[in-house]
Formats: structure tokens, sequence, C-alpha cells
């Protein structure tokens, strides 16, 4: 029996962009000032069957989710998707995820044994919920995959999606990190400071799949490292690069009582998007993503870092010490100097 062909790609494209936070109008307004006014929340919008089943990570997921198809031009006017969900992958990341799902489970079955738990509820005790009842909204029926790996889980996502096209496993995934705030989530991490609570969404698709469609890529997703902090992330992702970025998207602090001191390139402005929005966890990487693109997409940039993660003695209790950087690039201008 011959072994299935694999296409290898080099080029990965970021061809959508979605946001679900209140207060925040689109992916062009992250790196606005905090309004001070509580905005609409943006499950309020979401409308169909079966939503009271969901958890609030799995709501902000598809909101983050439809702008993010639709974004990139892969909704029909109905709401379906326009290309074959084959090949299609949903890859999430989520360190709190369907926490409070999971203690309310917990409670009931301590309280009056596993006979009083709801059939309903409990599938969604499974860590992987949320990219599933993405993938089946939206008929995306490749490679479903969730992340939980603490700071860097973002920016692993982003690469994990990168990587399954580059390997011809997938033409297209949508990459979404999503937080919730809710009690749980307040337990475990505490009240020292606000919590991101939202989701965003970028979609990653294959260059030839973006040209088959006609569709307008937004950025490219470069070069990505893993290392034991910052620094040494940033130099392995920045290896042989003269050209300073643009931007750099730096890590969140890590919990007390540990602290991690981060140093930006020389002359690089840098930007700290857990201090605008919350701490964000397993948010983060994709949120620095999304907000890198459209300000490459704004300003013409040439490259943005996101760097995630801590390092030696850096990681909050529990944490490992690990970090990871990626390099997002804009994409060319077409050859009759019209905007990319």
């Amino acid at each position: 029996m011959r072994a299935a062909e694999t296409t290898v790609r080099t080029d990965v494209l970021i061809s959508g962009l979605g946001t679900a936070l209140a207060g925040v109008s689109g992916p062009g307004a992250l790196l606005d000032p905090p309004d001070t006014a509580p905005g609409t929340d943006p499950v309020d919008a979401l409308r169909g069957p079966g939503l009271r089943y969901k958890d609030r990570a799995t709501k902000l997921a598809l909101c983050a989710a439809r702008d993010a198809l639709a974004d990139a031009g892969l909704l029909g006017t109905d709401g379906d998707l326009t290309v074959d969900g084959a090949d299609f992958g949903v890859v999430v990341s989520s360190n709190w995820g369907n926490v409070d799902t999971v203690c309310d489970a917990s409670a009931t079955i301590r309280r009056s044994t596993y006979k009083a738990t709801s059939p309903m509820l409990l599938p969604n005790t499974a860590s992987n919920v949320t990219a599933s009842w993405v993938a089946i909204t939206h008929g995306l029926r490749g490679a479903n995959v969730t992340l939980t790996n603490g700071p860097t889980s973002g920016l692993d996502a982003v690469h994990w999606a990168r990587t399954l096209i580059a390997a011809g496993r997938l033409r297209r995934a949508l990459v979404i990190g999503v937080e919730p705030v809710n009690e749980p989530v307040r337990h475990l991490v505490g009240d020292a400071e606000p919590l991101f609570d939202g989701a965003v969404a970028l979609v990653a698709e294959a260059a030839d799949a973006v040209r088959d469609r006609g569709g307008t890529p937004l950025a490219r997703i470069g070069r990505y490292a893993r290392a034991g902090d910052p620094a040494r992330a940033l130099a392995a992702v920045r290896d042989g690069e003269d050209t300073p970025p643009d931007a750099w998207w730096l890590p969140e602090r890590p919990l007390p009582p540990a602290t991690a001191g981060t140093t930006a390139p020389a002359g690089v402005p840098a930007y700290d998007l857990s201090a605008r929005h919350g701490r964000c966890s397993g948010a983060l990487g994709v949120l620095q993503c999304v907000a890198a693109t459209a300000e490459l997409t704004r300003t013409a940039g040439r490259s943005m870092l996101a760097t995630a993660g801590h390092g030696a003695s850096g990681g909050g209790p529990g944490e490992d010490d690990a970090a990871a950087a990626l390099v997002l690039h804009r994409m060319p201008a077409p050859a009759g100097g019209g905007p990319s």
C-alpha cells in the first residue's frame, strides 16, 4: 500500500480577524484606550437553539469565530460556509475554558452522586467542548485541537495551526483565544487585578487557498520559537533578521510573588495588551496576533513580534518556565501598487 502523499506549504497567511470583547468595536480598536463605560456583552447577540447549555467560553468563541469567518469572506449571506469544511480545522487556546461547568458537575456529584448530573451538561465538561461547538456550528470537519498549556498557549495555538496547514493536513484553520470570567476563575486566579473576559479569532490559510478563492491576505505567519525565557525566544525567532520589527507585543506579567523582567528590543515600540484588557492567560497569544495583524494593515508596517510566557523563576505557582515568540509579516503590495 502506497504511503499517502503529503503537501508541504511554506506560506501560511492570515485572512480574517474577529473579536468578542465588551467595549471593543473590532480588531482595529484593540489598542484604543480602555472604555470606562460597560460595553454590550457580545454573547447577547447570539441567536439559535442550544445556547442554554453552552458555557460562556463557548459563547464568546462562537461570536469571535463568526466575525473572523465573515471578515475573511468565508460566510455567505445565509451565514453558511462558502468553502469545503473537510480540510478546515479549529485550534482553540483557553486555560480556564469550561472550568465553571467542571466545577458545577463536580459539586453535583459530590452532593448527590453522578445520578443527579444533567445528560445535557455533562458532555460539556470535556476540555475540547469549545472547539467542538465551533466546528459543529460552521461545519469545520478538519483537525480539532484545544491547547491549555499555560501562558504560551495562545502563540502555541497559532503555531500549531500553521504547522497543520504547512504539513498539508489542512488548507484552513480557525484559531481562537478565549478566556471567560466567572466565579470559579476568580477563585483560582484571585481578584488582585482585572481579568480578560472575551475571545479573539483569526483565520489562517494556505497561500494557494487564499489565491484560489480570490481572498485578501492580511499578514503572513513567520517564524516561531520556544525557549526557557522571553529573551532567548526572541533571539531564536529573530535569528538572521537585521531589520528591527515595527512593534513588540509584551508577554504577560507573572502572577505574584514571582517576577520576571523583559526587555524590549532597542528603539522598538512595545505594547502590553494585558494592561489594556486584563490578564489574558491562554487568549493572549491569539490576541497579540489579531492586534498585530490589524496594526500591520493599518500602518503598512513590515513585521511585528509577539511574545508570551515566563522565564526561569518568572512563572507563577504551578507554571512551567517557558516562553514563546512568533513574528508576523505584512503582505507586500500587489504588483500594480494597490493596497495589499
